[in-house]
């Protein structure tokens, strides 16, 4: 049997990239985590649309500019494991990569430059702050140390609502050709699967019931090396030998091996079980 290549790879940013939400951070920073916390999670797994909470969560910390800024720190602090070596051997395969993320543009963005990904290809959620608070006078210096203009509202839109992943997904793409794959760990990601061709839920950070249960493929390890084979198939272990991406393609296999993915759709695994198995058991014992 043969597996698809997946072109085009759409990340979600927080608990997938990276081990942490961003707006806990921030929530944390006022002392109000334990409250926010619970809207995120109710929102992550579908007990409460993203668009009933975002706007509390944001209005109960009131973060600064600075605040804000600082995610981007917090984010690169606690990146998941493997996942830059992840984005640059999908890259090097000649795969797209896209975040989408109901985050906070600015650290987002940053964040996913960060990791390689294009700027053009990072979506996420614009904040406008009190040009009339804090140090207003000095908006146009290039990031303000300890600016401490507050936030006054995000732009509502696609990505602050449940539901909404799907039509970034489908703008990203365009007239764009080939296969487009979405790994993500909350319930805005499981919504926006009927976009792409292929949905992987991932649960290395955060394990949310709804997800793992109706995600075609879910990845259970923190490291994100598994979506490798899963993305790039058999060709992804031909093309990898033997280069400085092999070790995290073979780190992937080996953690499929002990288990690391779950699949609700057995043909889906026996497809890929087989496809898999039969070029590296060609590749590795010598007769390729």
């Amino acid at each position: 049997m043969r597996w698809p290549h997946y072109e085009h790879i759409f990340f979600d940013c927080d608990s997938t990239l990276t081990t942490i939400e961003g707006i806990d951070v921030l929530a944390d920073y006022a002392g109000k985590k334990w409250r926010v916390e619970v809207l995120t999670k109710a929102a992550m797994d579908g007990e409460l649309d993203l668009s009933e909470v975002y706007g509390k969560r944001l209005q109960a910390v009131r973060p600064t500019r600075e605040q804000i800024r600082s995610i981007r720190q917090a984010y690169k602090r606690n990146i998941v494991e493997d996942a830059t070596a992840v984005i640059q051997t999908l890259q090097a395969l000649g795969h797209q990569v896209y975040i989408i993320s109901g985050g906070l543009e600015e650290p987002v963005r940053e964040f996913g430059i960060f990791l390689g990904v294009p700027k053009e290809n990072i979506r996420a959620v614009g904040v406008d702050y009190n040009q009339l608070g804090g140090k207003w006078w000095e908006t146009n210096l290039p990031y303000n140390e300890g600016d401490n203009t507050k936030y006054l509202t995000y732009a509502e839109g696609a990505l602050s609502i449940s539901d909404g992943k799907a039509q970034i997904v489908t703008e990203l793409m365009g007239k764009q050709k080939g296969r487009s794959l979405l790994i993500g760990d909350g319930n805005s990601d499981l919504l926006a699967s009927r976009a792409v061709d292929l949905f992987v839920g991932y649960g290395g950070i955060e394990k949310r019931e709804r997800v793992f249960a109706e995600s075609p493929i879910f990845i259970s390890t923190e490291s994100l090396s598994p979506l490798l084979a899963i993305a790039a198939g058999p060709a992804g272990i031909r093309q990898t030998k033997d280069t400085t991406h092999e070790f995290v393609f073979q780190k992937g296999l080996d953690l499929i091996q002990e288990g690391a993915l779950t699949f609700n759709d057995e043909r889906l695994k026996s497809k890929f079980t087989q496809a898999v198995n039969a070029t590296y058991k060609t590749i590795y014992s010598g007769t390729d």
